[in-house]
């Protein structure tokens, strides 16, 4: 194990240039509401961090503009990639290996984001609330159905603040769009469509050589509960490839699905899915593929046309029928006093389409929700709803402050579970599986059973996994 880093003196920001530097970071969170509360709570929320780069890094800097929290250890298993930690954060304590952080620092810590590849979710998350620290982890809240599960059900018995990383969630217009749902703007609905243009698949490229992992970085700690294998250069696995990896990611799906089946899941109060089909390619024996074309059909409700309703899912270069694309594409005479031509889909590059019995609900990802028809929508008042602050609601709730989170693990552990079901369906395409939620498990076919639930090799298992 190697010793923390000696620590540096870098000129660190000013408040004022940190605070301007975390509303640059839009891979973060674009259009969010960045100001500070104006009363921060006066106890202090003792932090650490697992990861210090990439979106762990974006998660970290926005955490920490709050006056009361303090950052106090971080784990990262490349030490190449604590430039801005040590830049910003002098004094902070960094390790290596995860586990070691939390045996050493879980007296002086409060709470813990979790922001690395997704296989580590739950085993840090898990550990970190087996120590009773409140938890902000990225989505998806874990890599399979059985560890998302273990994480809602604990931090339900045991009452802790989560939060998972669906940042547009509490966002205005992710809001308005379940408002106008939930309101009858466009009557009871009758099916969704929601897509993403992202490519997280890699068919047919095998992990067929070996390499030396740059010095510094530990790739057995990477590769955490993971069966062991040779380390790959040209970064097929880290920093940025392990999304295309079937043990590491879980593809476009788990990537973006969390984050677009958000407005569609709140707004229609949906609840676990009855079955879901796939009509895409499968993935390899390595990789995730491109071009998932999925239907769910989930259990009606109050805000459906019937009894059952249809949510279909497109990624890579698919997307909703023309029929479907037609009613938010078609021309927009009339509307203005010169016509002008709406957006084609295939430039919209994610979203969703709300076909209700009284119009057409377009929710862009990331931007204000349409109603169409146009003409008939041209006035029609937008929901008065306020945004929030999703990184400061988590935390201010952590010491009791006036921030509610609005996407705890009650809300997004189910939510996961119903994006990663998509991840085993893929496997088996053109069949239709049954799935019955309270019991974990695809009643029709066993075979598909066996994706729910990963074994982690020894000496990186976690009591309660």
């Amino acid at each position: 194990m190697a010793p923390p880093l000696p620590r540096k003196s870098p000129l660190i920001q000013s408040r004022r240039a940190f605070v301007k530097t975390i509303s640059t970071a839009t891979l973060a969170a674009p259009f969010i509401t960045r100001q500070l509360i104006a009363n921060p709570p006066s106890t202090i929320l003792r932090h650490a961090s697992f990861g210090a780069a990439g979106m762990a890094w974006s998660d970290l800097e926005v955490l920490c503009s709050n006056p009361f929290v303090k950052l106090v250890a971080v784990a990262e298993v490349d030490l190449n990639r604590l430039e801005n930690v040590k830049a910003n954060f002098p004094g902070v304590k960094i390790y290596q290996d995860w586990r070691e952080l939390l045996d050493k620092e879980g007296p002086q810590i409060d709470s813990v984001n979790v922001s690395v590849p997704d296989h580590l979710h739950a085993p840090i998350a898990l550990s970190a609330m087996q120590l009773g620290k409140h938890v902000y982890c990225q989505k998806p809240l874990a890599h399979d159905l059985h560890e998302t599960r273990i994480l809602t059900e604990y931090a339900r018995e045991k009452k802790l603040i989560t939060q998972m990383g669906i940042q547009i969630h509490s966002q205005k217009i992710y809001r308005q769009a379940v408002a106008l749902v939930q309101s009858g703007a466009i009557g009871k609905i009758k099916e969704v469509h929601t897509w993403s243009n992202k490519k997280w698949g890699d068919t047919g490229a095998p992990p067929v050589k070996g390499a030396t992992p740059t010095r510094g970085f530990n790739w057995d700690l990477w590769l955490g509960g993971c069966a062991e294998r040779p380390y790959v250069g040209d970064d097929y696995y880290h920093p940025g490839q392990w999304r295309r990896r079937l043990d590491f990611g879980t593809g476009t799906f788990g990537d973006m699905g969390c984050h677009i089946f958000d407005p569609v899941f709140e707004s229609l109060a949906l609840t676990a899915p009855l079955s879901l089909r796939s009509e895409g390619p499968a993935p390899d024996a390595w990789n995730w593929a491109n071009n998932a074309h999925l239907c769910y059909i989930f259990p009606g409700t109050r805000y459906t046309e019937n009894s059952t309703i249809a949510v279909t899912w497109y990624d890579g270069d698919n997307r909703p029928p023309a029929e479907i694309q037609a009613l938010v594409t078609a021309p927009l005479a009339n509307v203005r006093k010169s016509a002008t031509t709406a957006k084609p889909l295939d430039q919209l590059d994610q979203g969703s389409i709300f076909i209700g019995t009284a119009g057409v609900l377009h929710v862009p990802h990331i931007a204000t929700p349409k109603l169409y028809p146009a003409e008939k929508f041209r006035d029609y008042p937008m929901p008065p709803v306020q945004g929030s602050h999703h990184w400061n609601d988590w935390a201010q709730a952590c010491v009791g402050g006036p921030g509610k989170p609005t996407a705890s693990f009650d809300y997004s552990g189910p939510l996961t579970e119903t994006v990663l079901l998509g991840t085993v369906a893929v496997r088996f395409p053109h069949t239709t599986l049954e799935w019955n939620a309270a019991r974990l498990q695809f009643t029709n076919v066993p075979a598909a059973n066996a994706f729910l639930r990963r074994s982690y090799r020894p000496g990186w298992s976690v009591a309660g996994l």
